[in-house]
């Protein structure tokens, strides 16, 4: 029995407030909170080693991702590619990504404190959200100078320097995401698939670059591939809003089924119903839920049939990725629990 769940002996226990577990504010005392983070104490310092690692490989995927954007800038400028422009807008967004990432990766480390009870992992929200803005921003002018150049045509790009960019991008997105490869954090996995997404990219602005090369006439690929490229942001920025959005609207998480969680609680020895179910998402990977859960005071007669019933919906909770539980018990008949039979 935890010291802050105050349930009562059987002669007393409608006559007294509700029963409160809060699994969440129990740091240090409650095992299942320690196996929500999936790490023990046991292995605190293979886990301080592995962020430190993770850490360390998004710092240099971002500052190589950073510098190479700025360089793309220019080159962009200097081609006359739009296509190269586009690409570097993706790389921006992405660099911004990795920035977050690793601030986010050192913040994590101060956990809850006085202002923010759940921590600092929903600031990544933030983040994303500014990244977005600034890819749709960018984007619009893109697809305007895209067209243009398709209504328009101008003097074809420099399709030799578009080469020699088109190889360093390979080299430096394929050394960043080797680098994130053996990694194992959401962050990490995350980062390496934008990462693989831009060597993509640059291998469809190799290719480009080699036709125009060989055939200059074939300018009209530039601004087609631009378009293609900046289409495939639009894309990514659409599904990070509509998460970002639904995080912050308190949105039951995808992939938790209420439903079917409410109705496997109903089923639980000693539960008589439950009310006021509130499941939402921290940051989208952890998630949170508040219930009351009704009970017969005759059949939870002492401390240990209570703590042993809310136990019985932690393990439900669990199957559904419910890592933040809070649970409240209702004795049939009082306060809001179910009118006396």
């Amino acid at each position: 029995m935890k010291p802050h769940e105050h349930e009562h002996e059987h002669g007393d226990v409608c006559a007294h407030e509700h029963s409160h577990d809060h699994d969440h504010s129990a740091h240090g005392h409650d095992h299942g909170h320690s196996h929500s983070h999936g790490h023990s104490h046991g292995h605190r310092h293979h886990h301080h080693h592995h962020h430190h690692h993770a850490e360390g490989n998004i710092l240099i995927a971002f500052l190589l991702n950073l510098f190479f954007s700025i360089i793309e800038l220019f080159g962009g400028l200097y081609t006359g590619s739009v296509a190269i422009l586009s690409d570097s807008l993706h790389d921006l967004g992405d660099s911004c990504s990795l920035g977050v990432a690793w601030y986010l990766e050192r913040l994590s480390k101060k956990g809850r404190d006085s202002h923010f009870s759940y921590g600092y992992k929903r600031f990544s929200l933030l983040g994303s959200l500014l990244i977005s803005t600034i890819l749709l921003v960018g984007s619009v002018f893109v697809i305007k100078e895209s067209i243009e150049r398709l209504i328009t045509p101008t003097d074809p790009p420099r399709a030799g320097a578009m080469l020699v960019l088109a190889v360093f991008g390979l080299l430096i997105n394929g050394f960043a995401a080797w680098r994130m490869s053996g990694g194992t954090s959401l962050n990490e996995r995350s980062m390496r698939l934008h990462l693989m997404e831009d060597v993509l990219g640059w291998v469809a602005v190799l290719v480009v670059s080699i036709v125009m090369y060989f055939f200059p006439s074939f300018k009209i690929l530039d601004p087609l591939l631009s378009l293609g490229i900046t289409a495939w942001i639009l894309y990514n920025v659409y599904f990070a809003l509509r998460d970002n959005f639904l995080i912050l609207l308190q949105g039951v998480p995808e992939g938790v089924d209420q439903e079917a969680f409410s109705d496997e609680v109903r089923v639980l020895p000693g539960v008589l119903d439950l009310h006021d179910l509130h499941i939402w998402t921290l940051n989208g990977e952890q998630h949170i839920a508040s219930l009351h859960i009704v009970y017969d005071c005759a059949d939870a007669t002492s401390p240990e049939a209570l703590a042993a019933l809310k136990e019985s919906v932690r393990q439900v909770a669990r199957r559904y990725q419910l890592d933040h539980l809070t649970i409240e018990l209702d004795p049939r008949g009082c306060s809001c629990g179910m009118e006396q039979c």
